[in-house]
């Protein structure tokens, strides 16, 4: 069973989302499940070297909404496994690199350890993951070649590719993350519970079982 998780690094909830998801694919250890992670950007205005996270969330939400939403997310993530520390975050990143990094950890075998690692080290390290000399310490601890990974971001390799797929998430509709596409056709929207996941896995299974009996 293929499954298209489009997210971006810096949402809480794609990382609670993954978190639960996780859990879910556990309950399912005789269902395969493939599952790849496609980039988004929340803000692709944001600029390379980011902004003061502080300003930027009251500016956007306004001082009092942004700490309502701030405890709601901590409760959730903490139901997740998930310890936020908002207060060591500086930055608001510009994610388009480590969209980059994402992609290039696919080819590596090493994916959702990569989307681990990044959600880790923004949410709970505070690491600016627009930095790109984090970026390469993330693909270091993943087991990638760390030193490849600098030179493909010196030298913006894949950026076109990658703006293009974030570009055609919006024009497939996709205006909220995260957004799990099952086999290419059914969409689950936002971290669901982990019994949300489960079915939605029991649901797209039972329709390959049907399919694979016609044949």
């Amino acid at each position: 069973m293929f499954i298209d998780v489009v997210s971006d690094t810096v949402c809480p909830w794609c990382y609670i989302g993954k978190k639960r998801f996780d859990a879910a694919r556990t309950e399912r250890p005789d269902i395969e499940l493939e599952v790849r992670w496609r980039p988004f950007q929340l803000d692709p205005t944001i600029p390379p070297e980011g902004v003061d996270r502080r300003e930027y969330l009251e500016a956007k939400f306004g001082k009092n909404r942004s700490r309502e939403v701030g405890d709601a997310i901590r409760e959730a993530g903490e139901d997740a496994g998930i310890s936020f520390a908002f207060d060591k975050i500086d930055r608001s990143p510009n994610t388009f690199d480590s969209h980059r990094l994402i992609r290039w950890s696919a080819s590596a075998g090493c994916q959702n350890e990569i989307v681990d690692i990044l959600f880790r080290r923004y949410f709970e390290d505070g690491e600016d993951i627009g930095d790109r000399k984090v970026l390469v310490d993330a693909a270091q601890e993943a087991g990638m070649d760390h030193e490849l990974v600098a030179y493909l971001l010196l030298h913006n390799k894949d950026a076109e590719l990658v703006a293009k797929e974030a570009s055609q998430a919006r024009e497939m509709g996709i205006s909220g993350v995260p957004t799990f596409l099952f086999q290419g056709a059914y969409a689950v929207m936002g971290a669901q519970e982990v019994t949300g996941y489960l079915r939605a896995i029991d649901k797209v299974q039972a329709k390959l079982s049907e399919q694979a009996s016609a044949q």
